[in-house]
């Protein structure tokens, strides 16, 4: 990793270093759980409501159902793009994105001992540089876990979820790629990362050439790394205090 760590990236991290992460739980007043994640430039507000009902596929199996919704604000990037639901319509990239989220949290949970209910993790990004998706599933985890803390259910949580994004920039295998590393990537990674260092969804693609053995290993261990300070900002605001 030490070539690695001598690279930099166009904001000046070393290529091995997260950009600023901050996690502000409770930020909204009346979901069950909730956080604002910063990811450098990038905001999304992640909110945890639990009900009690389950899809209808589930009724009278005794278990619970987490599912995921992702958005982005009409003003979130650079330029204003359109509301789906003025297209009547979810795009494509949103449905993916929306599915990683629930997988990405599902694994985390113990769904048979739930209960008949639903959590949704609404995912909302506020503003867009990069790694929205990653930063969703990151946040989400803390918004569900002082969720299940808050009605005394965190017995439930079977295990810890973060993501990253890594890729191949410029040359240079780079941790937590912005908006400007990213749109301009050779490689584009995604990692989903339990804190017992198994995999829940690894996203990988050759976006201008193909990539060997040896470098996807690289990236699923830098990734790897940066995943694990994530757990590390993540329990910190799962213990965080109440405001009152």
């Amino acid at each position: 990793m030490s070539s690695i760590a001598a690279a930099r990236s166009v904001d000046g991290r070393l290529a091995n270093q997260l950009r600023p992460v901050k996690i502000v739980p409770d930020y909204l007043k009346f979901a069950e759980g909730s956080v604002l994640i910063r990811v450098g430039d990038t905001r999304v507000v992640c909110a945890a409501s639990i009900e009690d009902r389950v899809p209808g596929w589930m009724r009278g199996k005794g278990a619970g159902w987490v599912t995921g919704e992702y958005s982005m604000l009409p003003r979130a990037g650079t330029e204003r793009s359109q509301r789906e639901a003025s297209l009547g319509r979810i795009g494509g990239r949103t449905h993916e994105i929306q599915r990683l989220i629930g997988r990405s949290l599902r694994a985390c949970i113990d769904l048979a001992h739930l209960g008949e209910r639903t959590i949704t993790l609404d995912c909302d990004v506020i503003q867009a540089d990069g790694g929205t998706r990653t930063a969703s599933i990151t946040g989400a985890y803390v918004a569900l876990a002082r969720a299940l803390n808050r009605y005394g259910m965190s017995h439930l949580l079977s295990g810890q979820v973060a993501a990253v994004s890594v890729g191949i920039s410029g040359g240079q295998l780079l941790l937590d790629l912005n908006y400007a590393e990213d749109s301009s990537a050779e490689v584009d990674f995604n990692i989903a990362m339990t804190a017992d260092d198994r995999l829940i969804e690894v996203q990988g693609t050759g976006e201008q050439h193909s990539f060997s053995r040896e470098q996807m290993d690289q990236m699923l261990e830098l990734g790897a790394a940066g995943i694990r300070q994530l757990f590390e900002i993540q329990r910190a605001a799962i213990e965080a205090t109440p405001e009152a």
